[in-house]
């Protein structure tokens, strides 16, 4: 019987993952970890804002896509590097097909550097299954929540303020469900004021979306042979408050 819940992957010649439902790439097949510090980390400024954290403070980093898990073990690694001892990182990021065990391990493996995080990662990473999940590493100073599911369903359960968004699902003419104006009135919803987003799209329809959203964004320059991608902030959107695109009534939220 098939595997409905877990990615189904392809490996190319290089070791890299490819994605069979979709078929794309997880991470740039050139530059991954320099894309992921661009984009998400250096276009969110979180090297700044991490080393700016209060002894006790908690900055809450929100994510579509979790995939391979490369975003967030570079964030986690940053904070290692940046974050005063009393801080602490908050990761949530939901993810509709999540990897197998061993397919993570091979994957991570690509990237020898963050082998101390990723062997945490791996140590913690049993039994993912639908719905929340919450991971607690390095002594429970970062926490990982995973929500498994279509992010369409799992979003409107969630009760958080996020200070930062990568949006990092695969191309948006390859998995348009991640891309959507009421996905990101979610991520408008979840938004602390001033939230920050960085993404690897520019496409005009996922700028104009999130614009009307409440997020302020723009394009600058991309990294390889990505001449450009997104980054922006939340500015609020006061004409569509009261409007959500799901029945709050009915949803129970899990708060973080």
């Amino acid at each position: 019987m098939p595997d409905t819940h877990h990615a189904q992957l392809d490996w190319d010649e290089r070791g890299q993952p490819l994605s069979r439902s979709y078929g794309d790439v997880y991470f740039s097949q050139e530059n991954g970890l320099e894309e992921t510090r661009y984009v998400f980390l250096a276009n969110n400024d979180l090297a700044a804002r991490f080393a700016a954290l209060t002894d006790g403070e908690c900055l809450n980093i929100g994510e579509t896509g979790f995939g391979t898990g490369l975003n967030f073990l570079c964030a986690w690694q940053l904070f290692e590097q940046q974050a005063p001892a009393g801080a602490r990182l908050h990761f949530v990021s939901v993810e509709k097909y999540p990897l197998r065990h061993d397919d993570l391990q091979r994957a991570l493996a690509l990237w020898p550097e963050l082998a101390p995080f990723s062997a945490e990662l791996l140590t913690q990473y049993r039994a993912i299954h639908p719905g929340f999940q919450r991971l607690l590493l390095a002594g429970g100073r970062v926490m990982l929540t995973l929500l498994i599911g279509d992010a369409r369903e799992q979003l409107p359960l969630l009760d958080a303020r996020i200070d930062a968004w990568f949006l990092d699902g695969f191309n948006p003419a390859k998995n348009p469900e991640m891309w959507t104006p009421g996905l990101f009135a979610e991520l408008a919803r979840l938004s602390a004021a001033n939230a920050t987003l960085g993404t690897f799209s520019s496409a005009g329809v996922v700028r104009r979306a999130l614009n009307e959203a409440g997020f302020q964004m723009r394009r600058v320059p991309g990294l390889g042979k990505k001449w450009e991608v997104l980054k922006g902030h939340f500015i609020g959107n006061p004409q569509n408050e009261g409007k959500p695109w799901f029945s709050r009534a009915k949803a129970k939220r899990h708060r973080l």
